[in-house]
């Protein structure tokens, strides 16, 4: 007995099978519900023709599914499609192609030409497949059966194309090769007829650089979870080696597989992630060769938002709407009971609109959305009602409970189609609109500020073209229930507003949502007063709700309740996710976090990149998002950058916590958009011409591929001369050319490039040529020693030399004494300082621009003077008399290796003022004019033409009014408590404070006019 076999096609799929396939199975995938029980009938079309099953034996049912017996190819191919029907209304199934796979043979058996090839050479032996349906694999036989060509570095067989392609030909190659074709889903397989691989006579092959015979397409679409087989193979002598690369650095995961001698690169279960420009690199010593080509992610639709059923009455507007994401976007059509939609219907992409709608537009509508890569379907029933008011389903309440000063909500909601229209009475008497009363167009009865006036019977009326029906509700008033809204984070005290007699023995207890407060254990939040009011601290969300003060006596029990709102910023959303995205926009989509007691206002967004310190707020269309929305588009993003976004909330309370971060998602890439700046240059060395930018920044680079390109013209002429630079990070160029003429204005202009084209150029800038060095030195060089550390050097300015002149340089032909000392401008002098006394120089001069200093004059000599005295002067001594100071000094004697004493200089400080006098005199006195209300202080030094000497100590003469009399000092070596005692001897009650005024005066003989005419202050 023969094994049974079958095949399963679920709906929305191809398979291939083979004639005379014992049995087929189609299965429905159709899932129909409704409230009713209900019969449900179902049928096949093939190619759009309802099949037959009465007078078909090969053909069956089971369950729904579609099963066929024996296969044929010319009756059974074609696309087959599953209706379902029923009395709401009919839909279709996905369609499901069925194809038969065949493989026949090669068009001839005859040998085939020989293929003559010198050694080294390499070769391509092509198979030429023949016609079938199905996928194919191929081998090669080398000379005879089963001697198969083992793939290598050297040879390499694409399952493309079935090509056999040897790298370079060796003399072991040559024989008879056979290529084998296999089809996968019938398993036959078909041999070619032999070609002979023969080897010329005319000498060996040389060697040359790789030529990539085997290469991908410039694009190639992708599905998302497919596996992805990238081939790659070049002739060339040596053997080439291939290797593989992602154009944009990122290394490849593990997943990755390289087969067949890196031929073959292996992509399984591909991703968004996996798109990008893929590189094949073939190289040999005589060079190399790439191939590329991008690698751009598809998917299948997948529902966003579908369409559910849908109850309507006679003349309402319908709106349905479906989303779908996919790569490429979906595009949307609509079936009703199984056909296109036609005449007074509105679809635009995945919305539908129906205006006034009959009876006749009831039945089972269908969204489809589809791309290349799919189909999909959200089927959902639209029932068109038309009937009289009905309270059976939703009658009023037979007795309503109110507390006093609240508002009453009367609901009048009969079921009726179109909408009933409504009127209320309380007893017999009609309603009418007032300042408490609130009639709205649904039918609902409001009434404000409710008392017992109001409590009676209340009877609703409903009425449409098609009948009336009544309802009827009484309503009673209650005590008034306390209603306390507040923030998360603030405090509140809930009064417990009941009054009892003072003699009563009275305890309090509070109950939150049914449970008592334990008081010892929350009093973190909660605490009781004597009196019994609650005060709760630092509120959070979770202390919403009911609150009950209990109150016990000894003759009752009594309670008063109040509700607590508590309000706080929303939660975070969630599920931030992107559903598309170009070079400069991303759609968002997320969901709705808690709104913490106040409803969601609006939502912001936020993103992050690589570039970016932190989250930084984006724009979005719309500009302003309101709380209901949950979908955004965020523009102005940045080409070719890789993003996270995340979303706040806000309400009234204050803005939530950011959600989640999406998943990492980068931008498309596109043309830059650009323009470098700062562009400039000059300078550089004889025949160049020096272009400089500022870098464009990775996140404006747009995409791979990024470079510069640098067009620069003589200025008057028109054509532009272009060159490109490859490296990003480059900010200079230069041009050499030995025609370049020296210092000469060129018009220069910088764009930026990537894989996808060239970007705008910057605004043209005027850049000179490289100058040449000034030809002449300065003539009449005349150098004078200023002092010990000091010299001018003097010259004449160039002027009749066609260089441009910016500076001098004064040169010491000595390096290790000064160096160089540059000056910019016109200077025709120069004063070297910080020299080494009593010291030869040899000094020259040049003239400098952008290229460099010219020829530099002859040396001269020229040598510091002495260095000054090193000692200060001594003995200094001073005299006031009334506003004159009088100093005298000893001379400063100067020795063989020092500067000879040409005068002194006295400095004067005045305390007050802070300013500074200077008397330059050639004796060893001097007299001072100073004011008496001043403090000063007096430093000398000896002059020579060295320069200054060593300073004396500093003379403080403090002002008069301190004294009656301030005496001479003079400095001899005796010791100052000596004096001291002289003094206190002299003038026994002279105040401890004023001695230091007379320390330094230590002569004996002088002690006695020193002492008796001083004068204590009054």
């Amino acid at each position: 007995m023969p094994e049974l076999h079958h095949v399963l096609l679920t709906l929305g799929s191809w398979v291939g099978v083979t004639e005379n396939y014992p049995l087929f199975v189609l299965e429905d995938n159709i899932f129909l519900h409704s409230t009713v029980k209900m019969l449900i009938f179902m049928v096949w079309s093939l190619n759009g023709t309802l099949i037959d099953l009465g007078n078909d034996y090969r053909r069956h049912m089971s369950g729904g599914n579609l099963i066929i017996s024996n296969l044929e190819r010319n009756q059974d191919t074609g696309i087959y499609q599953c209706i379902a029907y029923n009395t709401w209304g009919t839909i279709v199934s996905r369609k499901a192609s069925l194809q038969f796979a065949y493989l026949d043979t090669f068009k001839t058996q005859m040998v085939r030409s020989a293929v003559n090839v010198r050694e080294g050479q390499g070769v391509v032996l092509l198979c030429g497949p023949p016609a079938h349906s199905g996928e194919l694999t191929f081998a090669w036989i080398f000379n005879e059966y089963p001697y198969f060509v083992q793939q290598d570095s050297r040879r390499f067989i694409s399952q493309e194309t079935g090509s056999l392609y040897i790298a370079k030909v060796e003399p072991s190659d040559v024989g008879n090769y056979t290529c084998v074709v296999n089809n996968t889903v019938t398993r036959e397989k078909m041999l070619s007829s032999p070609t002979p691989l023969v080897l010329r006579s005319d000498g060996v092959m040389g060697e040359y650089e790789p030529k990539i015979e085997v290469h991908f397409p410039d694009s190639v679409p992708a599905a998302k979870d497919s596996v992805i087989k990238l081939e790659c193979f070049a002739l060339g002598n040596p053997v080439p080696e291939i290797s593989w690369r992602r154009t944009s650095g990122v290394p490849f995961p593990s997943k990755v597989k390289m087969k067949n001698s890196n031929g073959v690169l292996e992509i399984p279960n591909f991703q968004q992630e996996d798109a990008g420009t893929y590189e094949c690199v073939a190289e040999n010593r005589r060079g190399k060769n790439a191939a590329r080509g991008r690698l751009s992610f598809h998917a299948k639709p997948h529902w966003l938002q579908t369409i559910d059923d849908t109850a309507l009455s006679i003349e309402e507007n319908l709106f349905w709407e479906c989303k779908a994401s996919g790569k490429p976007k979906p595009s949307y059509s609509w079936l009703r009971n199984g056909q296109p939609l036609t005449d007074r219907l509105q679809i635009e992409n995945g919305a539908l609109s129906v205006a006034a709608l009959n009876l006749s537009d009831s039945g089972m509508y269908q969204c489809v959305a589809e791309n290349k890569h799919g189909i999909i379907y959200s089927s959902a029933q639209l029932m068109v009602l038309a009937s009289p008011p009905s309270f059976s389903k939703s009658p009023l309440r037979a007795l309503l409970k109110a507390r006093s000063g609240s508002t009453v909500t009367l609901e009048c909601k009969p079921r009726a189609a179109p909408p009933a229209i409504s009127l209320w009475k309380k007893g017999n008497e009609i309603l009418q609109r007032s300042e408490r009363i609130t009639l709205l167009s649904n039918g609902t009865l409001q009434i404000a500020n409710i008392s017992k006036q109001d409590a009676g019977s209340y009877t609703c009326i409903a009425k449409n073209q098609f009948g009336t029906a009544t309802s009827i509700t009484a309503c009673r008033e209650l005590e008034k229930v306390r209603v306390s809204q507040i923030i998360v984070g603030e405090s509140i005290v809930l009064p417990c507003q009941i009054a009892c007699d003072p003699a009563l023995d009275v305890s309090f207890s509070w109950a939150f949502n049914g449970q008592l407060i334990d008081f010892q254990q929350d009093n973190g939040h909660f605490e009781r007063s004597i009196s019994g009011d609650l005060m709760i601290r630092n509120i959070q969300l979770n202390h919403g709700g009911k609150y009950v003060c209990l109150i016990d006596t000894d003759v009752d029990s009594l309670s008063t309740s109040a509700i607590l709102v508590v309000k706080g910023p929303p939660g975070p959303p969630d599920k931030v996710s992107v559903e598309e995205i170009t070079d400069s926009t991303a759609q968002l989509s997320w969901t709705a976090g808690r709104d913490n007691g106040s409803p969601i206002t609006g939502y912001s967004v936020q993103a992050r990149t690589p570039f970016t310190v932190g989250w930084q707020a984006v724009d979005t269309v719309p500009e302003i998002i309101n709380g209901n929305m949950l979908t955004a588009t965020v523009v102005d993003l940045n080409a070719w950058v890789e993003y996270e976004f995340r979303v706040v909330a806000r309400n009234d309370v204050g803005l939530g916590e950011p959600s989640p971060p999406s998943d990492k998602t980068r931008t498309e890439d596109t043309i830059p958009d650009t323009a470098p700046t700062d562009v400039g240059g000059g300078g550089g060395t004889k025949s160049e011409l020096v272009i400089t930018w500022e870098p464009v920044p990775e996140e404006l680079q747009n995409g791979e591929g990024f470079g510069y390109i640098i067009a620069y013209r003589q200025t008057g002429t028109v054509m532009w001369t272009r060159a490109v630079i490859s490296t990003p990070g480059v900010s200079r160029y230069t041009f050499r050319n030995d025609t370049i003429p020296a210092f000469s204005p060129f018009d220069v202009k910088v764009a930026a490039y990537n894989n996808r084209g060239e970007g705008p150029f910057s605004s043209i800038a005027s850049v000179y040529s490289a100058e040449e060095v000034p030809s002449a030195a300065p003539k009449r060089v005349v150098a004078r020693s200023v002092s010990a550390v000091q010299i001018e050097v003097v010259w004449e300015a160039l002027r009749a030399i066609p260089e441009r002149v910016l500076g001098y340089e004064v040169y010491d032909t000595k390096p290790d004494t000064i160096g160089k000392v540059r000056l910019t401008g016109n200077h025709t002098a120069a004063n070297l300082t910080s020299l080494r006394a009593d010291t030869a120089y040899y000094l020259s001069v040049a003239a400098f621009n952008t290229a460099g200093p010219g020829p530099q004059s002859a040396p001269i000599n020229s040598t510091t003077k002495k260095p000054p005295p090193d000692r200060p002067p001594l003995n200094i001594q001073w005299t006031m008399v009334g506003s004159t100071l009088s100093l005298h000094w000893d001379p400063v004697v100067a020795t063989e290796t020092e500067s000879k004493v040409t005068g002194y200089l006295v400095l004067l400080k005045r305390h007050r003022y802070n300013d500074m006098t200077t008397i330059l005199t050639t004796k060893t006195s001097v007299e001072l004019s100073i004011s008496a209300s001043d403090n000063y202080l007096i430093q000398i030094k000896a002059m020579s033409e060295g320069g200054e000497g060593a300073s004396s100590e500093p003379i403080h003469i403090h002002k008069s009014s301190e004294f009656a009399v301030l005496s001479t000092c003079i400095s001899f070596p005796l010791q100052k408590a000596t004096f001291l005692e002289m003094c206190v001897q002299c003038h026994p009650s002279l105040p401890l404070g004023y001695y230091s005024l007379l320390t330094g005066c230590t002569a004996p003989q002088h002690i006695k006019q020193f002492c008796a005419p001083i004068q204590l202050p009054s």
